[in-house]
């Protein structure tokens, strides 16, 4: 295992926050950057852009909505999955999974599911219920592995500044907590909050009531490991700071950085 820093990001409009993506790639560096949210096909990805900028790109875009990608720092990413299992009939571009310096990365948009109850959120926990299903076949291979991205989904009440306004919204619907809950019982580690048992962390401020700066967050961006790979968690984090820049995304990158030894 070597050590590696991988960083899931919803930039919520990879062409209109191509600055600011160029921006943090250059200062964070990290060596493995798994995207949401592009809203943009296939042919309108900024590949050069990124390319210059030192990174191998692995995308699965989408006109106007969802879209995923992968980079890789000095290297290039290789496709092993587009789409879960199950959802062969889906139009919506929300899983990619690829081979980078030596993990197994899922790079996952999952729905939002509002309105609910509705067919948003019927289709919100099918998909859930399509990853559960296809994370343990991942969990029991002998690959190092994570799933990394937007869930949408808040974990639990200490993972958002105020969950009584958010109780009908689907990112806090019991089911919805359920399943985030059986993939953790499979043997993944929720990597941020395992290192960081009691803080208070968020990745995502809507952009509405002033929420950036009374800090009032919710925490739905996650980077969950198998065990091959938290054996070898060093750090966890989130750059808070790319929220506060220039036309940001309403989300801030989620970082780990990932040892060569094992945690003892």
């Amino acid at each position: 295992m070597k050590a590696l820093k991988i960083a899931t990001f919803n930039v919520n409009g990879i062409r209109s926050r191509l600055p600011a993506l160029l921006d943090w790639l250059a200062r964070e560096q990290p060596d493995i950057a798994c995207l949401q949210e592009l809203k943009a096909a296939d042919r309108q990805f900024p590949r050069g852009e990124l390319e210059a900028a030192g990174y191998g790109c692995l995308y699965h875009g989408q006109p106007s909505w969802n879209g995923v990608a992968i980079l890789a720092r000095g290297g290039e990413p290789l496709e092993v999955r587009r789409g879960l299992p199950g959802m062969e009939d889906d139009q919506q571009s929300r899983y990619l999974e690829a081979a980078v310096h030596g993990v197994l990365v899922g790079c996952l948009y999952l729905p939002n599911g509002n309105p609910q109850p509705g067919p948003k959120f019927d289709y919100k926990l099918r998909w859930f219920h399509c990853l559960i299903e296809h994370a343990r076949t991942l969990l029991v291979s002998e690959h190092p592995t994570l799933l990394a991205g937007d869930f949408n989904v808040v974990p639990t009440d200490q993972d958002i500044y105020n969950p009584k306004s958010w109780r009908k919204d689907a990112l806090l619907q019991p089911e919805s907590r359920a399943c985030y809950e059986r993939l953790l019982e499979q043997g993944w580690t929720d990597a941020v909050r395992h290192l960081h048992p009691q803080a208070q962390v968020y990745t995502f401020w809507d952009y509405f009531r002033n929420h950036w700066a009374r800090n009032a967050g919710l925490r739905i961006d996650h980077l969950l490991l198998n065990p091959l790979l938290a054996d070898h968690l060093k750090a966890a984090g989130v750059d808070a700071w790319v929220r506060n820049e220039p036309k940001a995304s309403d989300h801030a990158p989620v970082w780990i950085e990932l040892s060569t030894r094992k945690r003892r």
